[in-house]
């Protein structure tokens, strides 16, 4: 029942450089991050050696994506919007954190993102993901997206919950540099057992119920408020507020008339 998406393979920005920036940062930002903002790991005993993994965790800051690879001696993949790479300005930083570009032309995003999440497990390699889509508008956790439950029935990888607490200290929405001096702590959980989902003759029913149990686990991590919707973009939140309040500019316009 469970196999393989067929979508096509994400572009490769010549692998074995990328990997080997990716290193060169990681060991030079990694004691940094450290003493920095005394980063306290817990449960790094639960993502595998070897072999493939999705680590899958809350989202509340950019951050997540710096710190969470520099706990792990492996190297932990994420996808980013194929623009990125397109100037030399971000391309470096982006390639070198472990990040691939996302071809978002010829098909939805979230297919594209199977796939590139497909071909990074099918190496043997941890695939980072955010459950919620987005970066949490307020630092509460919001309903998961199943596309992260497809990608680990499809592939059969282990799927480890993550919690995150601080880094929306260190690097706060809206702001460009980060703080310093605040303590940030990670914790893997145990890996969710995916198997007994994959028995499921409903394949929507099978993700959406992974997907809840995923951030479940992340909430009992991270002790967050958990919101039972999917999180959404400041502008589109403000503009859909703005719509069920009946103060949008038209409405604001009708009322003085």
């Amino acid at each position: 029942m469970w196999g393989r998406v067929g979508a096509g393979t994400p572009t490769r920005a010549n692998e074995q450089d990328t990997t080997l920036l990716y290193y060169i940062i990681k060991v030079l930002l990694t004691p940094i991050f450290f003493v920095v903002w005394r980063i306290r790991v817990k449960g790094r005993k639960n993502v595998p050696r070897h072999g493939p993994g999705v680590i899958a965790s809350n989202h509340v800051s950019f951050m997540e994506s710096m710190f969470v690879p520099a706990t792990l001696r492996r190297r932990v993949t994420y996808v980013a919007k194929a623009e990125y790479f397109e100037s030399w300005r971000t391309r470096w930083f982006f390639a070198g954190s472990g990040q691939i570009p996302l071809e978002r032309t010829g098909g939805s995003a979230s297919e594209a993102a199977i796939a590139a999440a497909e071909s990074v497990l099918d190496k043997g390699h941890l695939f980072g993901i955010y459950p919620e889509g987005t970066r949490s508008p307020d630092g509460r956790l919001y309903r998961g997206k199943t596309g992260v439950a497809r990608i680990a029935l499809q592939t059969g990888a282990p799927l480890i919950p993550v919690g995150v607490i601080g880094t929306d200290k260190v690097l706060p929405a809206g702001k460009k540099f980060p703080r310093l001096g605040k303590r940030v702590e990670i914790i893997f959980g145990e890996p969710i057992d995916v198997d007994k989902y994959r028995r499921w003759p409903d394949e929507y029913r099978a993700a959406r119920a992974l997907t809840d149990e995923l951030m479940y686990e992340i909430r009992e991590l991270t002790g967050q408020v958990y919101v039972d919707e999917y999180a959404k973009k400041p502008g589109k939140r403000r503009l859909d507020e703005d719509a069920e309040t009946g103060e949008s500019s038209g409405n604001q316009s009708a009322s003085a008339a």
